[in-house]
């Protein structure tokens, strides 16, 4: 039996009503991100597909994210999630794209602490990262991220479709 998640649901609804698609680039939700939008009856009238760049070169070679930034920063940074939900969007042919990278634990990561997570989205009208601190043991944190980052993509395409459905109104960068 299928669990039935209500927020993956609105966002193929809204997905629908903006005659939009998505893709996702995830790195720290390892896959459950696109097995949540997936869940959903009829997700592949909305949903690309997604790329689960969890080795930090492959955010660089497959999704296009700065090699100089990864080197400098390393994975964990909300420029390397814009750049993941850019790159995925841009590599899937998709009108949005959602990316998550972070740590889920139980340990640090580069100095990082657990629940360090950078969430992006990216449209035609711009992109925006949250960057919540998440607590809890590893599998929270992954799902709390998943639900983060279809709540962002709920509270971002609108804005960034603008009011009358048109791509003209500027996402701020961060």
């Amino acid at each position: 039996m299928t669990e039935y998640y209500p927020l993956a649901e609105q966002v193929h609804q809204e997905l629908r009503a903006l005659g939009g698609t998505l893709a996702v680039a995830e790195s720290l939700t390892g896959g459950l991100l696109a097995a949540r939008l997936v869940e959903v009856p009829g997700a592949s009238v909305t949903f690309r597909g997604s790329v689960t760049a969890y080795a930090t070169e492959l955010k660089a070679s497959l999704l296009g994210v700065d090699e100089g930034l990864l080197e400098v920063y390393g994975p964990v940074h909300p420029v390397v999630a814009r750049q993941m939900a850019e790159g995925v969007r841009r590599l899937l042919g998709a009108t949005y794209g959602l990316s998550t990278t972070g740590v889920a634990g139980p340990g640090a990561q580069d100095g990082m602490p657990a629940g360090t997570v950078h969430l992006g989205f990216a449209g035609p009208g711009g992109s925006v990262v949250r960057s919540p601190l998440l607590s809890g043991d590893r599998a929270t944190i992954r799902r709390m991220a998943v639900t983060g980052a279809l709540e962002l993509f709920l509270a971002s395409a609108l804005i960034d479709a603008g009011p009358d459905g048109h791509h003209d109104l500027p996402l701020n960068s961060r």
